[in-house]
């Protein structure tokens, strides 16, 4: 597909009759495999991604986030949406330059977020966070790309639910076309954020007691589920649990409920 064909299928997805699931790859390889698995779009993850270089989410660059989505993209033959935080930056003007970035290496969509990555005031201001929404928008107008506005008051400490649905409105009004707000508690919650926006809800799955079932989620009226980093710490728990075996042991157990080399090599390129 192109990239205009992968936007317009992105799009579609959103429409369609079943809520989209979206999985979070962290590189290259894992990409393959969710796409050889039937997946029909994928999105990169900021805490992934920040595990593959050896940090804590937070902790790349711009150029760092756009060239692992870059790799991805190049990967698979299908839509994918980034993962860019705040956008890199807290001026409107530079967080519409990091979506224009983000379209000129392929991606379908991506997201900004309202958390200012300031520990005295982890919640950019009701006004600013808006604002900023509104200039990602337009550029994203500009590329055909489908941006995602995500409002992190549960995530920051702030579990605010009438100021959560405040923000998604805002930001639905000033151009979103994806809504999400990480970390709601509860079905009850999910229903009332659906509710009060006419924008397709992407819900966060991943969080242990507040991760619900595809049904359960549909039924509430979300349109989009991604995992966020749950399939890297899927992954990386399998490794711990493996190299613990070895080293406490001695044995080598994991190995026979393992992928044989010859099925995980059938899902990369030649």
């Amino acid at each position: 597909m192109t990239r205009e064909e992968k936007i317009a299928r992105f799009r579609a997805l959103h429409a369609g009759p079943r809520a989209l699931v979206l999985p979070n790859p962290w590189d290259a390889g894992s990409a393959r495999v969710l796409a050889g698995l039937g997946y029909h779009a994928l999105a990169t993850s900021s805490g992934a991604c920040a595990g593959v270089l050896g940090r804590r989410d937070g902790r790349v660059s711009r150029d760092e986030a756009l060239a692992h989505a870059q790799a991805i993209v190049a990967a698979v033959d299908l839509p994918v949406s980034a993962d860019l935080e705040k956008c890199f930056a807290d001026a409107p003007r530079e967080a519409a330059e990091t979506i224009r970035l983000a379209a000129g290496v392929g991606l379908a969509g991506g997201s900004i977020e309202d958390a200012s990555a300031s520990k005295e005031k982890p919640i950019f201001d009701f006004s600013q966070a808006v604002e900023r929404v509104a200039a990602a928008a337009e550029a994203a107008k500009k590329a055909g790309f489908v941006l995602t506005a995500r409002t992190e008051n549960y995530l920051r400490g702030r579990p605010d639910l009438d100021d959560t649905i405040k923000r998604l409105q805002a930001f639905e009004s000033a151009g979103a076309d994806v809504l999400m707000a990480p970390g709601l508690p509860d079905l009850d919650a999910v229903r009332a954020v659906c509710a009060a926006v006419k924008k397709p809800v992407n819900f966060m799955a991943g969080i242990r007691g507040k991760s619900f079932s595809v049904a359960a989620l549909e039924a509430a009226g979300a349109r989009r589920i991604s995992l966020a980093t749950s399939l890297y710490r899927a992954a990386m728990t399998g490794l711990i649990a493996a190299a613990r075996e070895v080293q406490d042991q001695g044995s080598f157990g994991y190995i026979e409920h393992s992928l044989a080399t010859p099925e995980l090599a059938g899902y990369m390129k030649e």
